[in-house]
């Protein structure tokens, strides 16, 4: 039990802390990335600024705001350019001469790997800045730019390297023109390429690292529970053992007692009748006990034979049928001859049935009826014992299963613990020993269905 509780607990710190180191990871990628972005961004609109200055065209706004900015984040190398402008320039911005513009190209490696693009309203290039340029003008950003006055966007270069694009309007004479601005993203791709692999195996290497101090963290968390567990299943297992012996002298006592007894003393036969009732349900609930305690240690040996279900549930009907008539009760068997055979303990599996149909027998009133239906559901044998009693109440069912748990309309009740509430938590620990599953569907006034489900052997 608690090594499946380590595991869980070691998955959720481990997905706590490796979306914590995504989460850092991915931030810091992010980060560089949005760096890389803006300043490219950035270094494009200021020579956009500087192409509008040189062709004596009225300086955008959001140009002249980020020409501001592209100053107030780098040191100025040049002198301190001169204030000029007139009234029909949209507001003022800062000149610099070629020879100035150029010194800062030398110095910013952004400036310098910006490309030029003058084109015509019908997308021909006016001339060539350099010797070569990465790609041709980009038809669509020149559509866009004509319309709605500029566009951005990243393009794909010939060797499939990406480009980003600035286009301008231009009003010039003759008629509009566009200005297109580039730069290539090779340098700043390879960087976060590298960044991301380098992530990759920090995190490989973290989540290792990660899993290993999440496994101690777990074991460490978990110790004194486990101790405390340890101590507890020890001192059932001794008390269990301890208990056994005085109540069998006890009983051994009363029965001599009772058959000394005159037969017209009926008190005392009667008193010690009840010593022996209490005393075979005080062996009981002992017994009910060790086995809880075997089953949560794993300690409880199983025999794993194939077993024929219909055998079984024909021989718990006739046993079970005896009593159900005695008490006004209908029990009614539905299966196959050829149920189904599972691979299990055949006395732990009918010691489960009894609980069931004493449960369903302690809850149906005279005149009511019992079902036991058995058949196949693909690799597993579902069998069904379902009642015409009382139910149980919606807030009962989620606590049926629980230890000692008992309610006035709860059937916590089972077969040999003589209403102490550890028949059906019995029954889930044996049937999930048998790797099956049991579950408990009820009205109120209704009935109870029991639902249990075997894996079939083969």
């Amino acid at each position: 039990m608690f090594r499946g509780l380590r595991w869980r607990l070691t998955l959720l710190y481990l997905l706590v802390a490796t979306m914590l180191v995504a989460l850092i990871g991915g931030g810091a990628y992010q980060l560089l990335t949005y760096y890389f972005q803006s300043s490219t961004d950035l270094a494009l609109q200021h020579v956009m600024s500087y192409e509008f200055r040189l062709l004596s065209l009225p300086l955008p706004s959001e140009l002249a705001a980020a020409d501001a900015s592209w100053y107030a984040s780098r040191e100025r190398i040049t002198p301190t350019p001169r204030q000029s402008g007139s009234e029909d320039e949209v507001g003022e911005s800062e000149h610099i001469s070629s020879d100035d513009f150029a010194t800062e190209q030398a110095f910013d490696g952004q400036l310098a790997s910006v490309f030029v693009m003058p084109l015509t309203a019908d997308g021909e290039l006016l001339f060539r800045t350099g010797p070569q340029l990465p790609i041709e003008p980009d038809a669509e950003a020149m559509k866009a730019a004509l319309t709605q006055g500029r566009d951005w966007r990243i393009v794909r270069a010939d060797d499939g390297s990406r480009v980003r694009l600035l286009t301008y309007r231009l009003e010039v004479e003759g008629g509009p023109a566009v200005l297109q601005l580039g730069r290539k993203l090779t340098d700043q791709d390879r960087v976060l390429s590298q960044l991301l692999f380098a992530l990759l195996g920090l995190s490989a290497f973290s989540v290792v690292l990660l899993g290993a101090g999440s496994w101690w963290l777990a074991g460490r968390s978990l110790a004194p529970a486990q101790r405390a567990w340890e101590r507890q299943q020890t001192f059932i297992s001794n008390a269990s053992h301890e208990l056994r012996t005085p109540l069998t002298l006890m009983r051994a006592s009363a029965e001599v007692a009772l058959r000394e007894l005159p037969a017209a003393d009926e008190d005392g036969r009667a008193l010690l009748g009840d010593v022996l009732q209490e005393t075979d349900h005080m062996n009981r609930l002992v017994e009910d006990l060790l086995l809880l305690s075997r089953l949560d240690a794993g300690r409880l040996s199983l025999e794993h034979k194939a077993i024929s279900m219909p055998d079984l549930l024909t021989d718990v009907e006739r046993q079970m049928g005896r009593v159900a008539e005695e008490r006004g009760v209908k029990l009614m068997a539905t299966f196959a001859p050829a149920a189904g055979t599972v691979l299990g303990d055949f006395t732990r599996l009918r010691q489960v049935l009894l609980i069931l149909l004493d449960n369903a027998l302690r809850h149906t009133p005279r005149g009511g009826e019992i079902h036991i239906e058995s058949h196949q559901r693909g690799r597993q044998l579902q069998i069904v014992v379902a009642d015409t009693g009382r139910g149980i109440p919606p807030e009962h069912l989620p606590r049926v299963f629980e230890r000692f748990y008992r309610a006035d309309s709860a059937r916590t009740a089972g077969a040999g613990d003589g209403g102490a509430g550890l028949g059906l938590s019995i029954a889930q620990a044996l049937v999930q020993a048998h790797h099956g599953q049991i579950s408990i569907e009820s009205r109120p006034g209704k009935g109870t269905r029991v639902n249990l489900l075997l894996p079939l052997a083969g």
